[in-house]
């Protein structure tokens, strides 16, 4: 595993940096808070990621929108594989779910890219408060 991390750093560190020596602690704990609480709670990562890379890590809004879509596949695969072993997934709608998400992240990623900065926090955070009230009310 540290090979490949070297491996993927000499690609885009051509100073030949130390592979981990780049590596962002606050990203780690990001990554850790959202798979935790993306496994424990079954929310996308931007439910928790967005919030902490705006808020703790100094990223720009629309930037975390994207590292956060880019976190999806791996926490995605773990949660899988975990649940698939125990049983816990129904493949028929599973994939007529992620056959709808790919169509509906094309279309909100062409969104998200012609969207300035002040109007994606209003609708990201009227999200929230939206899910949060509904999810309050309906116990």
């Amino acid at each position: 595993m540290h090979s490949l991390v070297k491996w993927i750093h000499s690609r885009y560190r051509p100073d030949g940096m130390d592979a981990t020596a780049g590596i962002d602690r606050r990203l780690a704990v990001v990554g850790v808070a959202g798979g935790l609480l993306s496994g424990l709670l079954g929310v996308g990562g931007g439910v928790i990621m967005v919030p902490l890379l705006v808020l703790w890590a100094g990223f720009a809004q629309r930037e975390a929108h994207a590292f956060s879509l880019g976190a999806i596949i791996p926490i995605s695969a773990a949660g899988v594989l975990t649940f698939g072993a125990a049983g816990e997934v129904r493949i028929t709608e599973a994939v007529a779910l992620a056959v709808g998400a790919i169509v509906g992240s094309r279309i909100g990623t062409s969104v998200l890219a012609r969207m300035g900065e002040d109007p994606l926090k209003l609708v990201f955070g009227v999200f929230l408060l939206a899910v949060a009230a509904t999810m309050a009310v309906r116990r």
